[in-house]
C-alpha cells in the first residue's frame, strides 16, 4: 500500500476514535407514556394507607382534637417520604435520575406537589374549623388521582377519587361525631381497594 494512502488511513482511524458519537435519540413521548404505564405504581397507595391508617389509630386514641388535628398533619405530610421507602421494596424508581428522565414521571410529580399546595386551602378552614381538617385535606389531596387516571389510561383513579369524595362527605353529614377516625379509616378502605385494583391492572 502506497505511504500517504497508509497514513490517511491511520489518520481517519484516529479521528473517527476521538470524534464523539453522535447523542442517542431521546424516546419520542409515545415511547415515554408506554414505559411510564409499565409502572406498578403501589408504592404511593400503600405509604398512603399506612399513613391514614395512622391517622385512624390516633384519632381513636386521642381525645384532643388539636392532637387529632396534629396526627393528620404529620401523617399526609409524611406519604411521599413512605412512598420513597416503600419503593425500595416494589421495584419501582420514583426518583429517577437526570439522563433517565420520563416527561410523565414529570407531569406525576407536579400532580404529588399540587396535593402538597392543597394544604393552602385546608389550613384557612382548620383555623375556622379545626375538624374540617380531615374533610378538607382527604379531599383535596385524592383529587391527585384524576390526572394519574389519565396518565395511566385506567379507571382507577377515578374510582379512588369519586368514592373517596363521596365516603368523606357522607361521613361529615351523617356522623359528625366520627369525622376524623370515619374519615381516615373510609380513606384506607378505597386505598386497599386501589391497590387490588393496580394489581389486576393490564401492563402495556
Amino acid at each position: 500500500m502506497p505511504s500517504h494512502l497508509h497514513s490517511l488511513d491511520s489518520g481517519e482511524r484516529v479521528e473517527s476514535q476521538v470524534s464523539p458519537r453522535p447523542p442517542t435519540e431521546e424516546q419520542s413521548l409515545d415511547q415515554q407514556l408506554i414505559e411510564f404505564r409499565r409502572n406498578k405504581f403501589l408504592a404511593m397507595p400503600i405509604a398512603g394507607a399506612v399513613a391514614w391508617s395512622g391517622i385512624a389509630i390516633a384519632s381513636i386514641i386521642f381525645d384532643s382534637t388539636f392532637a387529632k388535628c396534629m396526627s393528620v398533619f404529620v401523617g399526609t405530610g409524611s406519604i411521599f417520604y413512605l412512598g420513597l421507602v416503600v419503593a425500595r421494596f416494589t421495584g419501582e424508581n420514583l426518583m429517577r435520575k437526570k439522563g433517565n428522565k420520563n416527561y410523565f414521571d414529570t407531569i406525576f410529580l407536579y400532580a404529588v406537589a399540587q396535593a402538597v399546595g392543597v394544604y393552602a386551602i385546608a389550613i384557612p378552614f382548620f383555623m375556622l374549623e379545626a375538624e374540617s381538617l380531615p374533610m378538607s385535606v382527604g379531599i383535596l389531596t385524592g383529587l391527585m388521582w384524576l390526572p394519574f387516571s389519565a396518565l395511566v389510561g385506567h379507571w382507577v383513579g377515578i374510582f379512588h377519587a369519586s368514592i373517596r369524595t363521596g365516603l368523606i362527605l357522607v361521613i361529615w353529614y351523617v356522623f359528625p361525631d366520627f369525622r376524623f377516625a370515619g374519615t381516615a379509616i373510609a380513606i384506607v378502605g378505597v386505598y386497599l381497594i386501589t391497590i387490588m385494583l393496580l394489581l389486576q391492572r393490564k401492563l402495556p
